[in-house]
C-alpha cells in the first residue's frame, strides 16, 4: 500500500511487521523516531509477542540485544554516532557470537567537534567489526533492506546493520510501497536460531579461546561473509518475486554500459549523483553510476566486472581516514587493482555539508580531464584552513582548531559562563 510517511516511520513499520521479539533502544538523534514508533506499537497492543526493553545506555541496548538473541529470540536494536561507539566492546562481542542481530544506525558524524548532521563516520568506524553492513539509497529501500535482513542475518547467524542516512533519510517524508503482513511473513520465516542457550541442551557461548584454536575462529567468521556475498543477492530475488520490485543487492548500477568514468558512492548522495549524470549524459559525456549495497561483505567481484571498460572511477565518500584519505575509495581500489585505470577519492559531504548538483557537476568534469587530486575535498574553503595552520606556526597558543575555523568563517561559538 503506498503511504506518504517519516523515514523512520516507514523503518519501524518494516521492523514490527518483521515480528521482532525483543527490541532494546536508547534514544539518539537522529534515529529516535524509530525506537519511538516501535515502543508505541507495542504500548499499543498493535505488536504481538514483542518486549520492549528500555535501558540506560546505549551499550546497555546492544548487551540486551546479544542476550535475547543468544536465549532465541529475534532481536532488534538502532542507534548512531557515539551512541555506536559507545556500544563498541558489544559490536564485537555479537559478531563474534555469531548471533543474528539487526540494527539500523542512522548515520550521524562522530565528534569532537559535536555535530549531529549526517556523514558515514560513526558505521564506517565499525566496519571490520564482524557485522554485515547495507546501505540504503532511499527510504524505499531502508524499508526493503531492514526485512531482508532478519532473513540474511538468521541466515548466516550473523548480525546486520542497515544504514541509514541520518536526516537525510531519517526524517524525510516520501511515499513508499509498506508491505502488508502476509507478504512479509511469505517472504520471512519464523525465527529458527541456528545457536540457543537451552539448559536441556547446555551449550558455551562466549567461550575463552586460546592461540591454538583463535585464527581458524576467526577465520570461519570471515568465511561466513564470503557466503554472504553469495546470500544476498538470493534474498534480493527472493524479494523482488514476493513483492515485485528490486531492492537489496550487491551493487546497482546506472548508464554505466559505455561510461568512461563511473562514479561510485554509498547511501543517499546517489540520488544526486545521478541527477548530475543525467545533465552530462545530455551534454554527451559518458559517465555512470554505481552504488554500494553491501559494503560489508564488500563485493569485489561485483565492481570489478561493472567498472571493466571504464577508464576512470571517482569514488565520493562521506568518511576518510585521517592520515591516509579515502576508505571506500582504499576498497575499490583492491577490487580494480592490476588495471590502468584512474582512481580518485573524493570526500564530500562530512557533517551534513550539503552535496551540490552543480559540485558535483563541475567535480566530474574536472575528473574527466584527469585534473584532479587523487584524494580531494569538495568544497573545502582552503582560505580558511589556510589561515588556522598559518596561526598556529605563528602563535604557541593558537586556540581550539575548531573555534579558530568558525571565528574566520565569522560564527564564533556561544561562550556560556
Amino acid at each position: 500500500m503506498l503511504e506518504q510517511c517519516e523515514g523512520s516511520h516507514a523503518v519501524a513499520q518494516a521492523v514490527a511487521l518483521s515480528r521482532p521479539e525483543v527490541i532494546c533502544a536508547y534514544p539518539i538523534s537522529p534515529q529516535t523516531h524509530i525506537v519511538e514508533g516501535l515502543g508505541e506499537l507495542v504500548k499499543s497492543g498493535a505488536l504481538e509477542k514483542c518486549e520492549f526493553i528500555n535501558v540506560e545506555s546505549e551499550f546497555a541496548a546492544l548487551s540486551v540485544a546479544i542476550g535475547a538473541s543468544a536465549a532465541g529470540a529475534r532481536s532488534y536494536t538502532a542507534t548512531a554516532s557515539q551512541g555506536l561507539l559507545f556500544m563498541a566492546e558489544a559490536v564485537y562481542n555479537a559478531s563474534g557470537l555469531g548471533l543474528p542481530i539487526v540494527m539500523t544506525v542512522a548515520n550521524r558524524a562522530i565528534g569532537a567537534p559535536i555535530n549531529i548532521w549526517n556523514d558515514h563516520t560513526d558505521s564506517m568506524s565499525m566496519r571490520d567489526a564482524g557485522w554485515l553492513q547495507i546501505f540504503a539509497e532511499t527510504n524505499q529501500e531502508a524499508l526493503d533492506l531492514h526485512i531482508q535482513a532478519f532473513k540474511i542475518a538468521e541466515e548466516l547467524s550473523l548480525p546486520v546493520m542497515v544504514c541509514m542516512d541520518g536526516f537525510i533519510l531519517t526524517h524525510a517524508y516520501e511515499r513508499v510501497d509498506m508491505p502488508d503482513q502476509a507478504q512479509v511473513d511469505k517472504f520471512l520465516p519464523p525465527y529458527e536460531p541456528r545457536q540457543v542457550l537451552d539448559p536441556n541442551e547446555p551449550v558455551t557461548i562466549g567461550a575463552m579461546v586460546g592461540p591454538e584454536a583463535f585464527t581458524e575462529v576467526r577465520y570461519l567468521a570471515h568465511a561466513k561473509q564470503m557466503q554472504a556475498l553469495d546470500l544476498i543477492p538470493q534474498i534480493a530475488s527472493e524479494f523482488k518475486a514476493v513483492f515485485g520490485r528490486d531492492s537489496g543487492g550487491l551493487i546497482k548500477t546506472y548508464q554505466t554500459e559505455d561510461a568512461d568514468t563511473i562514479v561510485i558512492a554509498l547511501g543517499s548522495v546517489l540520488g544526486t549523483i545521478k541527477d548530475t549524470v543525467d545533465d552530462l549524459r545530455a551534454e554527451g559525456v559518458k559517465v555512470g553510476v554505481l552504488g554500494i549495497t553491501s559494503y560489508r561483505p564488500f563485493p569485489i567481484a561485483a565492481i570489478r566486472e561493472a567498472t571493466a571498460k571504464a577508464t576512470r572511477l571517482v569514488v565520493i565518500e562521506k568518511c576518510f581516514a585521517v592520515g591516509i584519505g579515502g576508505i571506500v575509495t582504499r576498497d575499490v581500489r583492491s577490487a580494480v587493482q592490476s588495471r590502468p585505470q584512474s582512481v580518485y577519492a573524493v570526500v564530500a559531504g562530512l557533517g551534513g555539508r550539503a552535496i551540490t548538483k552543480a559540485s558535483v557537476h563541475k567535480l566530474l568534469l574536472e575528473a574527466i580531464a584527469d585534473k584532479l587530486d587523487l584524494l580531494t575535498f569538495l568544497d573545502l574553503d582552503w582560505a580558511v584552513v589556510n589561515r588556522v595552520l598559518d596561526r598556529e606556526k605563528k602563535q604557541r597558543r593558537s586556540g581550539p582548531v575548531a573555534e579558530g575555523v568558525l571565528r574566520d568563517m565569522g560564527s564564533a561559538p556561544v561562550r556560556v559562563a
